[in-house]
């Protein structure tokens, strides 16, 4: 029998894919509190070594420290099992922050090909497998290149690093090498496009296809061979389209510039809301770390800024998003499970800062002192489950509380 370790979206759709070859499973996840038998035959049980199998295939969210992955003896990652028989081409998108973004915008740009996106966004892998796809864009997290051993795609796209997931992979430098570990995989013929700081990694020197190193979107649309703004999107969304474009070109060879208009930014990033008075809030859930937060941030420079942060910071260094704050006029709202690590970062930067533990507070909070000319913006650096469901959940959340504002 085959093992899944965590029962999650990725794990449930894995499952069935599995039963529909005639192989059934035992489901071990932290949150059964006993075993039992499904009328499939599937076995569930909370404790892995309870019974035999022949392979063990984590959830990507399962870290490399859990007793389930120690006590594995063959893991196999969804991709290592699924990707190899597949010959259709393959693009994964990955990086710290733009990852969902470009994978929506490929899915656009490329629908006239047969492209469907999925992976660590919408439709897990086990569902595209059934739905078979000319074309596999795949939003492809840190986690599940972590696991993954074998598979490669033709085409990858990475996104700018900055510290995330931390306390995940256990240090900066290995959770680079996690995303940059499937360039030793590619053969010739594919195309990867990384950050120019990570040309010299040690795991790029060896890169058997085509290296596109790029410092910025100017590097990327001189690639492309078109104007910088053509894409028709500002910073940071505008590297994300260009990323989303080279990578089109790689499958299709066609620059698909004209096929990218008519895309629409989702909700949660950067999403600008007007209440009754004027006064512009800006929902950012999406922002799940500093990186992100900065280029919130900067993209109302001169303005007064009241900034919500906080949540489960993964462990992360928050001390480069309150260097891009210094000479800022800036006061921060902190909610969640560092809170009280934000209040004394903001002590030793200087920054006013208000424990209001939730969300809700810390919008009745901005409130009264916020104004037409003023900017309050939910970025909050941090992931949303100490408190939410998820960033969608959180974001949705904040948005309720400024439309019911009088």
């Amino acid at each position: 029998m085959i093992a899944l370790l965590g029962f999650g979206k990725t794990n449930q759709a894995l499952l069935n894919y599995l039963n529909a070859q005639g192989k059934l499973c035992v489901v071990c996840d932290d949150s059964f509190t006993q075993e039992r038998i499904d009328e499939r035959g599937n076995i569930f049980t909370p404790i892995l070594t309870s019974h035999p199998t022949s392979l063990q295939i984590p959830s990507p969210g399962v870290p490399p420290y859990h007793k389930m992955i120690k006590e594995s003896t063959n893991l196999v990652s969804e991709y290592d099992y699924i990707l190899p028989h597949i010959q259709d081409k393959q693009i994964w998108i990955s990086g710290t922050n733009g990852k969902t973004t470009t994978t929506e915008m490929l899915e656009w740009v490329l629908r006239d090909f047969g492209g469907e996106s999925g992976g660590n966004i919408g439709t897990p892998l086990a569902v595209l497998a059934e739905r078979k796809p000319k074309i596999w864009i795949l939003e492809t997290s840190s986690f599940s290149l972590h696991y993954t051993k074998i598979s490669s795609p033709h085409c990858y796209l990475l996104l700018p690093l900055s510290e995330d997931h931390i306390s995940w992979h256990g240090s900066f430098g290995e959770y680079v090498n996690d995303k940059l570990s499937v360039l030793e995989r590619m053969g010739e013929g594919s195309v990867a496009f990384i950050p120019k700081s990570l040309e010299n990694h040690p795991k790029a020197s060896g890169f058997r296809g085509e290296l596109v190193a790029y410092r910025d979107c100017e590097d990327l649309a001189s690639w492309l061979g078109i104007e910088t703004f053509a894409p028709g999107f500002k910073e940071p969304f505008l590297l994300d389209a260009l990323l989303a474009l080279c990578g089109a070109k790689v499958i299709c060879g066609e620059n698909r510039v004209e096929a990218m208009r008519g895309y629409k930014i989702g909700e949660h990033k950067m999403e600008e809301i007007v209440d009754s008075k004027g006064r512009l809030w800006i929902n950012d859930s999406k922002g799940t770390n500093a990186d992100a937060s900065i280029w919130a941030l900067r993209n109302y420079e001169g303005r007064k800024i009241y900034l919500i942060l906080g949540g489960e910071d993964k462990g992360a260094d928050l001390s480069e998003l309150f260097e891009e704050m210094r000479g800022k006029e800036i006061e921060i709202f902190a909610i969640g499970k560092n809170a009280q690590r934000l209040q004394e970062l903001s002590k030793e930067y200087h920054f006013s800062c208000k424990i209001c533990e939730t969300l809700e507070n810390a919008v009745k909070s901005i409130h009264p002192l916020h104004t037409q000319e003023s900017v309050a913006i939910l970025s909050p650096a941090a992931a949303s489950l100490d408190q939410f469901s998820s960033y969608k959940h959180r974001g949705e959340e904040f948005k309720r509380l400024v439309s019911s504002l009088l």
